[in-house]
């Protein structure tokens, strides 16, 4: 599952920036990402700290290649989506559509490659 492993270097790419942004330049990273809303710092360094988390997390999933934790994050991913969506149906918060398009992107990424590489390794130990 060598592609799909490749794909998670997507999903730490950009929470560990974007965490790291939103920690240490919160109005800035708000503004980058097309928020509608005023915002303190507070909520957006607490969300940075948690991306940066997570992101040091999907590191080790990818350091030790455990295709036991692909899913996983799949599932994660699908939980935040349709969090996020219904957040932004609730608010229309313009920053929630980016979100939702960089998550979905990673989520159909890793998705199909993990379906395809798992498919073919069915397949190849059935025969």
């Amino acid at each position: 599952m060598k592609k799909t492993r490749l794909s998670l270097f997507y999903l730490a790419g950009y929470l560990i920036p974007t965490g790291l942004s939103l920690f240490f330049a919160p109005q800035w990273t708000l503004k980058a990402l097309f928020a509608s809303g005023e915002y303190t710092d507070v909520f957006p360094q607490f969300a940075g700290s948690l991306m940066v988390a997570l992101g040091i997390i999907v590191l080790a999933v990818i350091r030790y290649g455990n295709p036991v934790f692909y899913r996983t994050t799949l599932i994660v991913r699908v939980w935040i989506w349709l969090s996020v969506l219904g957040i932004y149906l609730r608010s229309g918060e313009r920053l929630l559509v980016v979100v939702l398009g960089v998550v979905g992107f990673g989520m159909l990424l890793t998705g199909s490659l993990y379906l395809s590489e798992r498919n073919r390794l069915k397949s190849a130990s059935g025969s």
